[in-house]
Order: C-alpha cells, then structure tokens, then sequence
C-alpha cells in the first residue's frame, strides 16, 4: 500500500514540475531581434578562420594612380564573395562616381564598370586575351 501511495505522490509531483515547466517556456520572453545591425564592416568567416565574403567601406586615397591614368581613389563600399583559395570571385563596389561589378575565376574575368563617362566591359581570359566594350 505504501508503495502506491509513494508512486502516486511522485506521479503527481512530476506532473506538477512538467506543468510549470510548460507554462514557463509558453509565456517566457522571446529574445527581441535587432532590426538593424551597423558596424564598419562585415565578414562571414568559414570553419578555419578564413574571411569568406566581406562588406567593408574603403577610405578614399588621393595618392592611388588608377588604371585610367587619374590620381585618386574615391571612398568606395565594397562586397566581395571570396574562394576557399583567397580568391575574390565577386566583387561589387560603389563610389561616389560610379560602381563596378567584377565576376572571376581560375580561367579569367569579367569586369563591368560604369564609373566614367564611358561605361566598359572587359572580358580577360587566363591567357591574356582580351575584349573591351565601349559606349561611346
């Protein structure tokens, strides 16, 4: 008789704990999300540590000759989508004066950009070979 009653009370105490267990979970605080998260830059990192894709703002740097033959970079906001070789494979960039898309990889690239008055694709191959578009 004794060893009904004690699982009974310990049936009943169970059952108690796992009711308040449930109330609790049911009306606790969710964790509130940011709707915005700001920083200066962005980076997803792999497994190893590697800086896989970034978002970062680039200062700009008067002293930089550029492959136009103008002195100057402007500030310029920056993603890039990474390989597991350290690769940029994408690279999309703003600028006050314009953007500029570039898609490589092991054989070659394209480069888009639209950051003069005369906006230009490039298609490079690994090889050297090479194909501009200008509209004039």
């Amino acid at each position: 008789m004794k060893n009904q009653r004690l699982t009974f009370t310990l049936t009943l105490v169970n059952f108690l704990i796992l009711l308040v267990v449930l109330i609790l979970i049911s009306t606790g605080s969710k964790p509130e999300v940011s709707s915005v998260v700001r920083g200066h830059a962005f980076e997803l990192v792999d497994e190893k540590g590697n800086v896989r894709a970034e978002i970062k703002i680039l200062p700009a740097d008067p002293k930089v000759k550029m492959p136009d033959g103008s002195v100057g970079y402007p500030e310029t906001v920056m993603f890039r989508l990474i390989d597991s070789g350290g690769g940029p494979n994408v690279k999309i960039s703003a600028t006050e004066d314009g953007a500029g898309l570039v898609l490589g990889g092991e054989l070659g690239y394209v480069q888009i950009l639209s950051r003069s008055a005369e906006p230009t694709v490039k298609l490079r191959s690994k090889s050297g070979n090479e194909q501009i578009i200008e509209v004039k």
